[in-house]
């Protein structure tokens, strides 16, 4: 799924800016404008549970060698 497709699949700019708790006042035209620009990777990373379904949580407290 593309962005445009998720930001639709999510209810579309309105909702998308609701749920990310972005005023209204410009925030509608901003979302908008990830339709063709591509929501920006800095606001999938802060909200992975929106933009990044596929991914799955990492449990913190578990310590893995690297």
């Amino acid at each position: 799924m593309n962005d445009a497709q998720l930001i639709q699949h999510l209810g579309g700019p309105a909702k998308v800016a609701e749920l990310l708790g972005i005023d209204k006042n410009g925030g509608v035209q901003r979302v908008f404008n990830w339709i063709t620009r591509g929501i920006p990777p800095r606001v999938k990373l802060e909200r992975p549970d929106l933009f990044l379904p596929h991914l799955k949580p990492v449990d913190k407290r578990s310590k893995v060698a690297a």
